[in-house]
């Protein structure tokens, strides 16, 4: 990154915002496209990260200096401890108009895809030279040191100087197991403490995601591959949070779809503890419903309409899960029952 005169400019005069507009057509995409000319002065304490829905989901960090954006792109999101270090790669400077803006870039230009303000707010310059800057952000998703680093060509890496944002935050399980369902010939009697949901007879998956990354583990633990064109959209779908979904691999309307009925692990926080009903809910309030992918429904207390719309339907069964179960991997108990539909 070239050192930068305190207007801005590059030296020998160059304009930084030439690659910028270069790359863009004001009447063919929203984003601010400034004509030539002298830079806007700011104080050179202006943050923001975008969240970019692109060909590959990323986040933008944005630091305003010189009269631009000095960017870079964050394929994993920025780290919020300092065990973390991420790839940064240094993009081409963007105009100050650029902290505001949140839309559609159109298919076929650059960049196309969808743009979210992901956090913003203001920061303070440490250490910025051409192969380091440290500064220290103040933001509401994200606050504390940072230090950006180059590593080679445009590659740069980001690294949290401060401890962990979150202390009791704990990493997504390695080889998780998912709970398994006792076979039982009938209903429950008591079918008010029971959720029911379909039994769609697929295959079990269990989704990692992190940074809108997504990995994929069988019945048994193990890391697998998932189905083509689930694991990306699925991750980039999730975005930021780290997640821990249990579900299956079934067809439904012709379709191999991902039907998600449990979240475990949310946030830095593990729900193995809380009851069926709780993580059901918040699963629910995740609303995750795609192309390939959608939340399985379930119905508290009234397992004989399910049993017959399963019926109905030509599913293998129901699963009767008690609302007040926690969540046991690989351990069979009477709490989770799979009755088949005869």
């Amino acid at each position: 990154m070239a050192a930068r005169k305190k207007d801005g400019a590059r030296p020998g005069g160059a304009d930084p915002l030439a690659e910028y507009r270069s790359k863009r057509d004001h009447r063919r995409t929203p984003e601010p496209v400034p004509a030539d000319g002298p830079l806007p002065r700011g104080d050179d304490d202006t943050f923001v990260v975008q969240e970019h829905h692109a060909r590959s989901l990323h986040w933008d960090l944005r630091l305003e200096r010189g009269g631009v954006l000095v960017s870079w792109a964050v394929p994993k999101g920025i780290p919020t401890a300092p065990d973390a270090d991420r790839l940064a790669v240094r993009t081409e400077d963007h105009p100050l108009d650029y902290a505001a803006f949140h839309g559609e870039i159109p298919r076929g230009e650059y960049g196309a895809g969808t743009m979210t303000i992901w956090d913003r707010g203001v920061y303070e310059t440490e250490k910025w030279s051409d192969r380091e800057v440290k500064v220290v952000l103040h933001g509401s998703r994200v606050s504390g040191r940072y230090a950006l680093f180059r590593t080679r060509g445009e590659n740069w890496m980001i690294h949290r100087m401060d401890p962990p944002a979150d202390p009791d935050a704990e990493p997504l399980p390695e080889a998780p197991r998912p709970m398994p369902a006792a076979e039982r010939a009938r209903l429950p009697r008591d079918q008010d403490a029971y959720g029911f949901e379909f039994d769609w007879g697929g295959r079990r998956l269990l989704a990692s995601i992190e940074g809108g990354r997504t990995r994929f583990t069988d019945a048994r633990g193990r890391a697998v591959a998932g189905p083509a064109g689930l694991g990306g959209p699925l991750g980039r779908a999730v975005g930021a949070r780290p997640v821990l979904l249990d579900g299956e691999l079934a067809r439904v309307d012709g379709r191999e779809t991902y039907l998600i009925f449990d979240v475990l692990h949310l946030d830095g926080r593990p729900l193995l503890d809380l009851p069926y009903e709780r993580r059901r809910r918040a699963l629910d309030g995740l609303r995750l419903t795609g192309p390939r992918w959608q939340t399985a429904p379930w119905f508290p207390g009234d397992g004989d309409a399910v049993l017959a719309a399963a019926r109905e339907q030509g599913l293998p069964g129901v699963l009767a899960k008690r609302l007040d179960s926690p969540y046991r991997p690989g351990e069979d108990n009477d709490a989770w029952r799979r009755i088949p539909v005869r």
